[in-house]
């Protein structure tokens, strides 16, 4: 698609050098912001290129302005890129929305530090953990260290004083062993704060101390014959060993990766994140986008990754993908596409997850088709009182000019959607001139006729374009073939929308907003467009003739337009000759009265 000289001027003026350009749109909206390493050549291409899709087709034909920004590198051009479609939201630009706020994990800053669950981050409370995108992900982990270590729930404040001042009593957390009462002083600081640093160690997704340190107790009690106490220590150990066996994936030596794979369709992009600490996923995360502008991968996901690593705050030095990313603006991270080993492994799990949630999505999509069709075949049942569902639906329609090559059309549709190959176009056959009804009885009659000869399936119901006379004519060509009662027939008018049934003399009225009749009237245009289509086609090619391409001197286009206003060549001779001259012009209107008095004279 050519630019506008305006937009040629524009053009003109880009630098060959990276850069940031932003299309706008009507009322100086910006519509798209994309980066390019030669920004001259990469917004040229939008224009001078013929193989784009509709979208891209729609965004150049909605382009009014163009801006620009140089930058050093394509890394800071991706850069640049990112931030302004995040504050700008482009409508062609692939967006993550924002969603709700993610759960953290806080071990708080106090005496006797606490774990606690929030969605609010306010420095110097303590250190956060997290985001957790999966809430129940977080809450067995919550629940894990609270089973492995006895920690306090209470808001008191511990302090030495406090605590030797006896201002605090133990409460019923205490009582059922889920607290060991530090605030009565029953529990020292230095054990608690072991408790801390094994359960750093867990929310850091290496359970290495913890194990070891819960081994060690378990044989020490075992020593000194405490074995209910020796079996505690067994019971947490595990607890361990099935949390780990759970969230294991490889070895315990691969630690601090991002690992990220994408999959798409036409519609949309599917990514899948994890995050692995020591061996360890300690955050998964999934999402959908829809395309824009049928972008490839590459260029899907890479925006994708900065900012879920944003998100989620992670500070990974190493990237696993499975396409190859253009360079990515984080200094000393390392972006790869394993081939082998573990770190492959990482990476179809990654991957399994993204075709896993693709493939949920499009049987979701085609589920949600089939539901949809079912509900629109149970209205039609219900609004006709048919005895069965309606799969197979039949609708014809008469197209003819000036009853000249009279045909008809036939559509199909199955399960309420088109079935194109089953069309069919109808030249007729033994009907002389424009009777619709007698051309209905024919094409129902063959069509029914064959599908019996070759033991095909009928239909469920049989739709006629027109009134009483077309749904006459229909019924009486299926009962004189023998198979009235093996399928219902309707006939539907267009002027108000009315169902005529046979033997009743009553139109039948259907809720203009049923999706029954927006399917009969959706079946009607198609059948309608089939057949004017083809007809149109015989015309093109010279099978249509009347009494006026005979006259010497009358072109074919001037001949259909008098017949298609006047309808008969009996009301064109009636016309005066001031009225002619006013339709087609002085001279071809003689041309008209002269041919018209030699044939009367000839009469």
């Amino acid at each position: 698609m050519a630019a506008s000289p305006e937009l040629q001027d524009q053009i003109r003026q880009l630098p060959h050098r990276p850069g940031v350009y932003k299309y706008f749109g009507d009322e100086e909206t910006i519509i798209y912001v994309g980066k390019a390493i030669d920004l001259r050549k990469r917004v040229s291409s939008y224009f001078t290129k013929q193989d784009h899709n509709k979208k891209t087709q729609q965004l150049v034909k909605n382009i009014r302005r163009i801006e620009f920004t140089i930058v050093d590198s394509e890394s800071d051009a991706f850069l640049l890129e990112n931030n302004l479609i995040k504050q700008h939201q482009p409508k062609y630009n692939i967006l993550l929305k924002d969603g709700k706020t993610y759960p953290y994990l806080l071990l708080t800053n106090e005496r006797f530090p606490r774990l606690i669950p929030t969605r609010t981050k306010r420095p110097g409370d303590g250190h956060y953990y997290g985001p957790y995108a999966n809430v129940t992900g977080m809450n067995l982990l919550l629940e894990l260290i609270r089973a492995l270590y006895p920690l306090r729930t209470c808001t008191y404040n511990l302090s030495q004083a406090n605590i030797e001042a006896g201002k605090f009593k133990v409460c019923l957390e205490y009582h059922i062993g889920n607290c060991k009462g530090p605030c009565e002083g029953h529990q020292d600081e230095e054990t608690y704060n072991q408790y801390i640093q094994q359960i750093r160690q867990i929310l850091n997704g290496d359970l290495r101390l913890p194990k070891q340190y819960f081994r060690d107790r378990m044989a020490q009690a075992a020593q000194e014959q405490q074995y209910e106490l020796a079996h505690q220590f067994k019971v947490k150990l595990d607890k361990l060993d099935e949390f780990q066996s759970k969230s294991t994936i490889v070895n315990a030596n691969l630690t601090n990766i991002d690992v990220f794979a994408i999959a798409s369709n036409e519609k949309a992009a599917f990514i899948s994140y994890l995050k692995v600490m020591n061996g360890s996923i300690v955050l998964t995360q999934s999402v959908e986008v829809q395309k824009k502008l049928d972008e490839p991968d590459d260029e899907i996901l890479a925006p994708l990754v900065m900012r879920m690593r944003e998100e989620f705050e992670s500070e990974s030095k190493e990237i696993l993908t499975n396409v190859a990313l253009p360079p990515l603006p984080l200094p000393g991270v390392t972006v790869a596409q394993p081939q082998i080993g573990d770190k492959r492994k990482l990476l179809e799990l990654s991957l399994k997850n993204v075709l896993y949630l693709r493939k949920e999505k499009e049987s979701m999509n085609d589920r949600s088709k089939d539901l949809n069709e079912v509900r629109i075949m149970e209205t039609i049942k219900k609004d006709l009182r048919l005895t069965e569902l309606p799969k197979h639906i039949e609708c014809f329609d008469n197209s003819n000019f000036q009853g000249d090559n009279p045909v008809a059309a036939m559509v199909c549709f199955r399960n309420a959607r088109p079935s194109k190959k089953e069309y069919r176009h109808y030249h007729i056959k033994t009907v002389i001139g424009p009777n619709d009804f007698d051309s209905m009885y024919e094409v129902v009659s063959r069509r029914y006729r064959r599908l019996t000869d070759e033991g095909a399936s009928l239909p469920q119901l049989v739709i006629v374009d027109g009134g009483k006379g077309q749904l006459s004519m229909a019924v009486k060509a299926i009962k004189d073939l023998g198979l009235w009662g093996q399928m219902a027939v309707i006939g539907i008018a267009k002027r108000l929308e009315e169902i005529y049934v046979p033997n009743d003399p009553l139109p039948l009225y259907i809720d203009k907003k049923s999706e029954g009749l927006r399917l009969f009237q959706r079946m009607r245009d198609e059948v309608h467009r089939f057949g004017i289509t083809f007809h149109r086609n015989r015309r093109d090619a010279g099978t249509l003739k009347t009494e006026l391409t005979d006259v010497k001197g009358l072109g074919p286009v001037t001949a259909d337009k008098l017949l298609t206003k006047f309808k008969s060549v009996k009301k064109i001779k009636e016309l005066s000759e001031a009225e002619l001259v006013t339709e087609v012009g002085k001279a071809k209107a003689r041309i008209l009265i002269d041919y018209f008095a030699q044939t009367d004279a000839a009469v």
